[in-house]
């Protein structure tokens, strides 16, 4: 069946804001468009960034996907006519569903995310959200358990933009235009400049990985995790965010001083795999050479949240049963196996999205 022209506007607007890494960061963040019956949305592993250049948005019946989430089923049944896909919906489809908004944009925005960890900014996120019809809700389990906290919340209502605690944004809007353009207003409302101090610079652990299963990172912002005192901290107290987890695990862990990453072999020990990144206190960070490109693109995402988060901030982590919840859900490992078939040939854009 003929795909809709108006799924033309929905693949350059995910383009742009998927190449902008202060929005999305690898396979994160997600789109949607309504049209008639049919809801076309990111399917899940795929990357914003490749959407003009690939099918990545999967049609599924609007009216078939909200009966089955209200009878507690977050499968997406796929519209009739459009024929078999071996994709699957985003995880997220089901918040797509069930906002009324023709067009949905869920992006991982760093200055967001740097405000939604905090548990001492609500009347600053107020004060600079002022005007806007938003709510911010506390952390929820991605698909099912958040989509039906923001349809709870949407029945109050009209709400267009949601700030999801240790998550993200979504917008609704009337089309794509309006809905790039809200998140650029609500981006603006929210920035936040890096602490001074906190800046990427070339890592001093090149001669660490020699040998080793672990490498730099081509990103070197991501260094100042290990070399900033207080992203050093944040880093290694827990997780921020659900692809924090899925991507990187919980806490990053440190090389002790006079270690050696060829001999370290503490989570091998335990029936582990070896860490996907680490940190050495002072020097720089190191990701395994087999680390998928999304897993990448979130060491990097960790250093951009982490370094706009003040000294006296009070950070809410994810508990440990958010992590065991997220790391056991056969979605998220979906997702995981396909951004590792994802080639790594993208580059690594800098803070500006370039």
């Amino acid at each position: 069946m003929q795909q809709p022209a108006i799924l033309n506007e929905l693949r350059r607007m995910s383009a742009r804001v998927g190449n902008n890494i202060l929005l999305v960061q690898g396979a994160g963040g997600n789109s949607s468009i309504k049209h008639g019956d049919v809801l076309w949305v990111k399917a899940s592993g795929t990357w914003l960034a490749d959407a003009e250049a690939k099918d990545i948005f999967v049609p599924i019946s609007l009216s078939g996907a909200r009966m089955a989430l209200a009878a507690g089923n977050e499968r997406m049944p796929l519209a009739p006519r459009h024929g078999e896909t071996a994709l699957r919906a985003s995880i997220e489809a089901s918040l797509h569903a069930l906002l009324p908004h023709p067009v949905v944009l869920h992006v991982h925005s760093v200055n967001t995310i740097a405000w939604s960890v905090r548990s001492d900014a609500t009347d600053d996120l107020a004060a600079r959200l002022h005007g806007l019809s938003w709510r911010r809700l506390d952390y929820r389990h991605p698909g099912l358990p958040l989509a039906h906290a923001v349809s709870q919340i949407s029945a109050q209502g009209d709400v267009d933009v949601l700030v999801l605690g240790n998550h993200g944004l979504v917008v609704g809007a009337e089309s794509c235009e309006t809905a790039e353009a809200l998140v650029k207003d609500v981006e603006q409302r929210l920035a936040l400049q890096p602490r001074d101090g906190a800046v990427g610079h070339q890592g001093r652990v090149h001669h660490l990985c020699v040998g080793t299963d672990y490498r730099e990172p081509q990103h070197p912002l991501c260094h100042s995790l290990a070399t900033d005192p207080q992203n050093l901290a944040i880093a290694t107290a827990g997780s921020l965010y659900p692809d924090h987890v899925v991507f990187l695990g919980s806490a990053l862990p440190t090389l002790a001083q006079g270690e050696s990453l060829a001999n370290t072999r503490r989570a091998e020990v335990e029936g582990l795999p070896p860490p996907v990144a680490g940190l050495v206190p002072g020097r720089g960070a190191v990701i395994r050479k087999d680390a998928s490109p999304g897993a990448e693109a979130m060491l990097t995402c960790l250093a951009l949240v982490a370094s706009r988060l003040p000294l006296n901030a009070a950070i809410r982590y994810l508990s440990s049963h958010d992590e065991q919840a997220l790391l056991n859900w056969d979605a998220e490992r979906y997702r995981q196996q396909m951004t590792s078939d994802r080639g790594s040939d993208r580059p690594v854009h800098n803070e500006a999205g370039g």
